[in-house]
């Protein structure tokens, strides 16, 4: 008996505390948002909705599982970011440096992304469904695609 109950407290209590776990760093978010700049932040799974990151400097920063639906980030720095599993649904990406940054499993669907530098960008699992891609490296394909740098 002590053991099924050890067993199911085992189980059960990390889910009591799913709720209240938010891994960003407060302070880096009020960075963020005053500054507009945040270079190599902790911003896992931060609340970014609608937000106005016009020319944002997020180099180097951890966006992991963010949530940025409807975000602008025209103009941000993004070299180096880790997006990966962020909700980018509806975002607005033009001019944007994507260089190195890792994209995999995020969610571009119905993003707006032109002229923007993916070169060296990690893609894997990447959702662009319903998105308006205009010069811009994004769904070339292929071992041998040729994704130009800026210089």
């Amino acid at each position: 008996m002590k053991y099924k109950l050890l067993a199911i407290t085992t189980l059960v209590t990390p889910l009591l505390f799913t709720g209240l776990v938010n891994a960003e760093n407060p302070r880096h978010v009020e960075q963020l948002l005053s500054d507009g700049v945040c270079v190599q932040c902790d911003l896992s799974g931060a609340n970014l909705s609608s937000t106005h990151l016009i020319g944002a400097d997020l180099r180097g920063s951890n966006l992991q599982g963010a949530n940025l639906t409807k975000a602008n980030l025209e103009g941000a720095d993004l070299t180096g970011a880790n997006l990966q599993g962020a909700n980018l649904t509806s975002v607005y990406l033009t001019n944007v440096n994507l260089k190195n940054t890792n994209l995999d499993g995020a969610n571009l669907s119905r993003a707006t992304i032109h002229d923007s530098n993916v070169y060296g960008a990690s893609m894997g699992n990447l959702d662009i469904s319903d998105a308006n891609i205009f010069n811009t490296g994004i769904g070339v394909g292929g071992e041998d695609a040729q994704i130009p740098d800026w210089k």
